[in-house]
């Protein structure tokens, strides 16, 4: 890959390996000797099976930090993809592929935004910096926070984040995200008395006994919105009962729920809430709860404004302001202090089959890159 390349061309080369969650498949070390050209320290981080970049130029502050994931998910029914979808096929200005939009379009975006600054500017106020996981799609792990926590070990730190997260609606650029919701699973076991179905009355069901806990469960709002965000919302995600036999009453009935709260709302009262209806419907239950991500909220910040004035400039239109969406590994750079911004192209096709992206756009977005990184690290626009 040539110094010249084109954010295309370099997007179709990640996007031909298969680096499905957890594995990179050999795009970080696409990314290393690109970023090695141009004069920055590169550190491998890995664990395990999880394969992690950081690259830094510069050691002053402030630090510019581009996040971005490596592995993507997986393909689903194959037949159904209009091209091999690590093929990396162009038509018509759209390219398609597994990761073009999610998130490979946006790496390859940062990198030739950094090309194109470098090249320009031999010298600048502060660090640029990439932070490049593979543990991303998966249970995020051994991924942005194992590098995060290398940092701290050494006091760096990060002061501006940007995520490439795809975060666009209908045209490139048009949402960013200032923040995200808070995610709480929870695992319930719902006991019972496993019998013959000839005789109820010998057995305790689950499955009977679920029923008013899942339709109350499914009534619950939370009307705590605000600050730009939606209100708390649960989802039942999954329900198993049964041994696999018509004429058997189960003993258990397994349920999965995941709730997306809002800053407004503390991780203990939602959990009090569905114990406390538990032991309301006299269930015999047990539950095991897991924290995935605390909410972040990054608005009326410096960083903030000058996000929203680079798309403004750049691709002459305001982004709105959000919040809604799934969690991404900017909750764990939120938690260092870092002011955190996502920004990346079309989300209507991710994870899906046929993703894709427009080439055009890939190129828009790696200039407003590009604006971000001048406007912090120069003090100036070119767009002026």
């Amino acid at each position: 890959m040539s110094y010249e390349s084109t954010t295309t061309a370099l997007a179709k080369e990640l996007i031909q390996r298969p680096s499905i969650t957890p594995e990179d498949a050999g795009c970080q070390i696409i990314l290393a000797k690109l970023l090695d050209t141009l004069g920055y320290r590169v550190e491998h981080v890995d664990v395990g099976s999880v394969s992690n970049l950081w690259a830094r130029k510069g050691d002053e502050y402030p630090n510019l930090v581009f996040v971005g994931h490596t592995d993507v998910v997986p393909v689903g029914n194959e037949s159904e993809w209009i091209y091999p979808p690590f093929s990396a096929t162009e038509i018509d200005g759209v390219l398609y592929g597994r990761g073009a939009a999610d998130m490979k379009g946006s790496i390859a975006a940062m990198v030739t935004a950094c090309q194109r600054f470098h090249s320009r500017y031999e010298s600048f106020s502060g660090s640029m910096s990439l932070l490049i996981t593979s543990d991303e799609e998966g249970i995020a792990v051994d991924g942005t926070r194992r590098v995060l926590e290398k940092l701290e070990a050494r006091t760096e730190t990060i002061d501006y984040c940007l995520v490439g997260e795809p975060t666009s609606v209908s045209v490139l650029g048009d949402t960013i995200k200032i923040g995200r919701r808070g995610s709480l699973c929870c695992e319930l076991v719902v006991k019972g008395k496993q019998g013959h179905v000839a005789y109820p009355h010998l057995a305790d069901n689950p499955i009977h006994r679920a029923g008013k806990l899942i339709a109350e469960l499914a009534e619950m709002s939370w009307h705590d919105g605000g600050l730009n965000f939606p209100d708390t919302t649960l989802q039942i995600s999954n329900i198993n009962a049964g041994v696999g036999a018509g004429n058997v009453i189960p003993g258990r009935l397994n349920l999965s729920m995941n709730f997306r709260y809002s800053p407004a709302t503390e991780v203990a009262t939602l959990i009090n809430d569905v114990e406390s209806l538990c032991r309301s419907l006299d269930l015999d239950y047990e539950v095991n709860w897991n924290h995935s991500a605390d909410p972040y909220y990054t608005s009326e910040t410096h960083f903030a404004n000058l996000v929203v004035d680079a798309v403004s400039r750049v691709l002459n239109r305001k982004p709105k302001l959000s919040t809604d969406g799934g969690t991404s590994d900017g909750r764990f750079v939120a938690g260092t202090g870092a002011q955190v911004i996502e920004l990346g192209p079309l989300n209507s096709t991710i994870h899906k089959v046929n993703e894709c992206v427009k080439t055009s756009d890939l190129d828009l977005l790696s200039q407003v890159y590009e604006q971000i990184m001048e406007m912090v690290l120069i003090g100036k626009s070119t767009w002026d």
